[in-house]
C-alpha cells in the first residue's frame, strides 16, 4: 500500500501539511517584509486578518439559520479558506515580536483554534467515510436492516461522538475572540495616535 492509500496519507498527512503549510507561508512573508524593510506593514495586517476571520464566520451563522443566503457547503470551504488566511495575516502581525503577555494569549488561543477547527474538519471526515464504507461493505454482504443496525451501533455511536468535536472548538474560539478582543482595545488605547 503505497503512502497516498494509507491512513498517514490520506488522513494525517493532510493535517499536518495544513499546519505546517501555515507555518511556512508565515516566515516566508515575514522573511520578505525583512528583506524589504517592509517590517512595519506587518503592523497594519492584524487588521485584515481580523476581518477575514470574521468573515469567515459566515458559515456559523448559516448553519444555526441566523441567516439563509448561501450553500452550506460552499460556506465551509470559504470558512477554512478564509481563516486559514486571516489566521496567517495575524501570525505575520505578531510575528516574533511579541511584547505583551495579551498578544502573546491571544496568539496562542487563534492557534489552538485553528488546530481544533483542522482536528474537527479531519477527524469528522475519516469518521464519515469510515462509516460510509462500513455500511456499504455489510450490505454488500446481505445484512437485513436489523442486523446492519445492531452492526453499526457502536460505528454510529463513535460517529455520532465525534460530531460533537464543536463543543471543544466553540469554547476556544470564544477564548479566541475575547482575548484578541482585549488585545485590539489594549492596542487602540495605547497606540501612539500621535
Amino acid at each position: 500500500m503505497t503512502l497516498k492509500g494509507s491512513l498517514l496519507g490520506r488522513e494525517v498527512a493532510p493535517f499536518y501539511l495544513s499546519l505546517l503549510a501555515l507555518l511556512a507561508v508565515t516566515l516566508a512573508v515575514d522573511a520578505a517584509l525583512h528583506l524589504l524593510n517592509l517590517v512595519w506593514v506587518g503592523k497594519w495586517l492584524g487588521i485584515p486578518g481580523v476581518l477575514l476571520i470574521c468573515g469567515s464566520f459566515g458559515y456559523s451563522l448559516r448553519k444555526r439559520k441566523l441567516i439563509s443566503q448561501g450553500h452550506p457547503a460552499k460556506l465551509l470551504r470559504l470558512h477554512e479558506r478564509m481563516a486559514w488566511a486571516g489566521s496567517l495575516l495575524i501570525l505575520v502581525h505578531a510575528g516574533i515580536h511579541f511584547n505583551a503577555v495579551l498578544a502573546w494569549l491571544a496568539t496562542g488561543a487563534m492557534l489552538l483554534n485553528v488546530v481544533s477547527g483542522l482536528t474537527g474538519k479531519f477527524l469528522l471526515r475519516r469518521a464519515g467515510v469510515r462509516l460510509a464504507a462500513t455500511t456499504q461493505r455489510l450490505r454488500d454482504q446481505g445484512l437485513s436492516a436489523q442486523d446492519l443496525e445492531d452492526r453499526l451501533y457502536w460505528d454510529s455511536l463513535t460517529y455520532d461522538t465525534v460530531k460533537q468535536w464543536r463543543v471543544l472548538h466553540y469554547p476556544i474560539t470564544l477564548a479566541f475572540a475575547v482575548l484578541g478582543t482585549a488585545h485590539i482595545v489594549s492596542a487602540v488605547i495605547f497606540w501612539g495616535w500621535s
